[in-house]
This record gives structure tokens, sequence and C-alpha cells, in this order.
């Protein structure tokens, strides 16, 4: 009996921690659950499908350049923990999915080892909005790009790497079973109670940085809004932290742990209060407006203003080419300036009908209702693996 086609993948967020569990589930229909194996490096996601990791990923959540310097020596030990783990199973493929800097390094360690294991990155570094030089970086360690957004694609064949592009996951999400009234039921709450989601982030220092201003401002609004209800989906990443902030807080915040009931919170909510992400995306495909802030040390921040390249930092602003969503960045992350944007919109039930329809226009322009893009991401894979007899 052939053996099967082992698979690496290796994800070092929470974001591509799902990527890989979609890709695996997919090359598991298409190559059948007995042909594919998985190895590499993700979280809970990808263990449900049989990806054993050797560390947790969370020893990976970096965010931000002072940061990512002290954190320098960790990461070297994890890339080496990965090649090791490369070295012993010798897998057909390797999939390097999102985390720029980690998954670089990896690639490099990898391509060393064996110069013939075929190399994909799953989701490309956003050189149209900074630093468009990684672009030839990762055609030159790299032998395929999976990338998500339709604006990547002439950035890396330009540098001679050829580039599929599967589509946004994001917007492949199925939210038709959501359903309002079961949210409402398990956290107690009346059919017309307004809901105030608060979307913290999933990496540690997100919810470090974005706690206090968040906290600050849902207690303004608050105030003279007794009735509004605030609930609060809890990454897995970051739930005690998360758990310890708002336990601070002096008013009642219902917590959400379950992952159905955070879409069906997104589909009941009145307006959202989201650090920028993935997130977002997911929020507008359930009808919901919101508000969006972000702040990075200041070292970080100054960095990032020499070298972004595009006015927003949100997919859905970039896509409509105008403020379709309010960014409160940096110094504009504060109580104050995120209440006042939340305030606006609590009372203003035309303006978040408005930012709703716009929200729509900007997901059909990124390409909302296109194939499954694990499917078309696993289609790639197996067709280096059908390249190459399994081992």
């Amino acid at each position: 009996m052939t053996k099967p086609y082992k698979i690496m993948l290796v994800a070092a967020e929470a974001s591509g921690d799902v990527l890989g569990a979609g890709l695996a589930r997919a090359l598991r229909r298409r190559l059948g659950a007995d042909a594919v194996v998985f190895v590499g490096v993700g979280g809970e996601a990808m263990a449900a499908e049989g990806v054993q990791s050797p560390f947790n990923i969370n020893e990976l959540s970096i965010l931000g350049a002072l940061e990512g310097l002290m954190a320098y020596p960790r990461v070297l030990k994890k890339v080496a923990e990965t090649a090791a783990l490369a070295q012993r199973e010798k897998p057909d493929v390797a999939v390097l999915i999102d985390s720029w800097g980690f998954t670089l390094r990896v690639a490099h360690a990898l391509r060393a080892a064996d110069p013939s294991l075929p190399l994909i990155k799953y989701v490309a570094p956003q050189v149209w909005a900074s630093r468009p030089g990684r672009a030839r970086t990762l055609a030159r360690s790299v032998d395929h790009l999976l990338a998500i957004q339709a604006m990547d694609a002439p950035y890396f064949e330009r540098e001679g790497l050829p580039t599929t592009f599967v589509g946004n996951p994001g917007l492949a999400r199925d939210i038709s079973d959501t359903n309002e009234d079961r949210l409402r039921k398990a956290i107690g709450l009346a059919a017309d109670d307004p809901i105030l989601l608060v979307l913290p982030g999933s990496r540690p220092a997100e919810v470090e940085r974005l706690m206090g201003p968040f906290g600050e401002a849902v207690s303004l609004v608050k105030a003279t809004r007794p009735n509004l209800q605030i609930v609060l989906p809890v990454a897995n990443t970051v739930k005690d932290k998360v758990k310890s902030r708002v336990a601070a807080w002096p008013h009642p915040v219902h917590l959400i742990e379950d992952d159905a009931l955070k879409f069906d919170a997104m589909k009941a909510a009145t307006l959202a209060l989201a650090c920028s992400g993935t997130v977002t995306t997911e929020l507008a495909l359930a009808g919901c407006p919101m508000v969006v802030a972000y702040k990075v040390g200041a070292i970080t921040a100054a960095i990032v203003r020499l070298l972004i390249r595009t006015p927003y930092i949100n997919l859905l602003n970039i896509a409509a080419g105008e403020a379709i969503v309010p960014e409160l960045l940096q110094e504009d992350c504060t109580g104050e300036t995120l209440a006042a944007a939340l305030a606006e919109r609590l009372d203003n039930p035309s303006l978040r009908e408005a930012q709703i329809a716009a929200q729509m226009v900007s997901l059909a322009k990124m390409g909302r209702g296109g194939p499954d893009p694990s499917e078309k991401a696993a289609e790639v894979v197996a067709r280096f693996l059908l390249e190459k007899s399994p081992t």
C-alpha cells in the first residue's frame, strides 16, 4: 500500500491556525482521509485536524518593533524547533501560513536543510500597503504563493513568484445559521435590548493596549444608556487576560466563550467596537456596523508611519477608497474619542444603516461570493504533491 502524503502546516497566530485547519479539511476531502498525514505548528483548530504542535503558538504572539527585538531569541528557538520537526518527519510539502517574520525564517531554515522540499506561502504580506521589497524577498524564499487579496498577485508575479489568488477565507464564512435569538436567550437578554459588542483582539499585546481605552469608552456610553448590554467574545489565546481586565469594569459584561455564539452576537449586535483585523470582515458579513481601533508602541507607530502607503488600515476602507468605517488609531484611540464615535452611531439608526450598506459594497469589491478559498488552496497544494511520489 502506498504511504500517505505528509503535509507540513505552519501557523503562528490564531487567524493562521484557522486557515491551516480549513486547508487540512479541504486536503482530506480532495485526496482522501487515508491519503494524507499532517505535521507542523499550530493552535487548537489545527490540533483538532491532527497537527500536534511542538510548542504553544501563544509564545509567538508578538506585536510591535520593540517587542519583536526582545522576543528575537525566542523566535529563533522556535524556528529551530520547527526546522527540526521537518527534518524528523520529512514532509512532502510545507505550507507556511501568514505571520511574516516567523514563517520567512522557517522558510529559510527549511530550504537550507532540504532544497528539494516545496515551500508554499499562504497569505501574502500586504506589499501594496507598505514595504514593497518584501515581494522580492518572498519570491527568493518560497516556490508558490496563495494570496487572499485580489490586489496581491501583480506585486509578486513581477518578481517571478507564481501566485494563485484563492480568495479571502473570511468572505467565505457561512453565517447562514447564526441566530440572534439563541444569543439573547443564552445570556438572558430581551428581544429589544441594544447590544454593544466589544472585540479587543486575539493577541496579548492587543488586549494589553486596547482594554484600557475600550473599558473607558464602554463606561462613558453605558453611563447615559443604562439599558445598553455589553457583550464580549473571548478568544482562547487571551482568555485569562481579558477576564482579569473585565473584572475591574464597573458594569456587568456578558462574556462569550462559545465560537458559535460569537457569530450570533455579531448578528444581534447594534454596534461593535473592534480591534482592527480579520474580525472586521466577519462583522461586515453579519451586517454589523462598527468602530475600529488599534494601538501599538510609539517606536512601532513611528516606523509604520514612515512605511505605510495607504490612508487606511482596514480592508473595508481600502476597498471602498474612503473611510466608511471609523478608524481610531494611536493617539486617537482614547476612551473619549471611542465613546464619541460609538455614541454617534448608537443614537443614529440611519447612520448605522448607511454604514452597513457601504460595508456590503466593500465586501463585494473584496470578492465575496467566490469559491471556497480552502478548496482553491488545497488544489494548489495537491498539485505539488501529485507531482512527486509519496515518501
